[in-house]
């Protein structure tokens, strides 16, 4: 497999993220050689797993400590928490749509695309989700899609769990592949 040694993704997440859904994608991501930094707005988080409380976990940065200008890429696993907590949390919102603004590529997996909502940088999107937040999505100008993975200018999504295999494909590659100029926002 090609190395991305050279690339540094962002994994954005807050406590309540579906742990598979962050360890899957951080470990694909990792193997294909890129940095992974854990960023969330406070120091230690907590994931969800077979419906109860599981594995704490210590961010790498704090999300008042970093800049988006030193990523190449945006992950954002699902849970229905984690997406919660960060689309109501200004400085979240703001640092996603800096990835959207400058055509940097975004991977986001089950439940975590509602935070996307956030942005405003939806409409006319091409995307997928858990289907509890169809609605919401459809709401924000996007064509819902049925399927593992879909992926729409540099912006990868998928289902749920059982996606993960093609979900961490795709985002490998959209990641290697970088700035998607039809991507932004501006």
């Amino acid at each position: 497999m090609m190395k991305s040694t050279n690339k540094n993704i962002a994994l954005l997440t807050e406590t309540g993220f579906e742990e598979i859904e962050l360890t899957s994608p951080k470990k694909a991501l990792e193997d294909a050689g890129f940095r992974v930094d854990v960023i969330s707005p406070q120091s230690k988080i907590k994931s969800w797993k077979d419906g109860n409380w599981h594995m704490e976990l210590n961010v790498d940065k704090l999300l008042s400590d970093v800049d988006p200008a030193d990523y190449d890429g945006l992950m954002i696993p699902g849970g229905v928490l984690n997406p919660d907590k960060l689309r109501r949390n200004s400085d979240a919102v703001e640092f996603i749509n800096q990835f959207f603004e400058s055509g940097k590529p975004i991977a986001s997996i089950c439940h975590g695309p509602q935070v996307l909502v956030e942005t405003g940088a939806l409409q006319g999107r091409r995307m997928t989700s858990f289907s509890s937040i169809k609605t919401d999505l459809k709401n924000a100008g996007v064509r819902w899609e049925n399927r593992e993975v879909v992926t729409d200018q540099g912006l990868v999504t998928s289902r749920n769990p059982d996606d993960l295999k093609a979900f961490n494909a795709k985002m490998i590659e959209e990641f290697r592949e970088g700035v998607h100029l039809r991507n932004k926002t501006i």
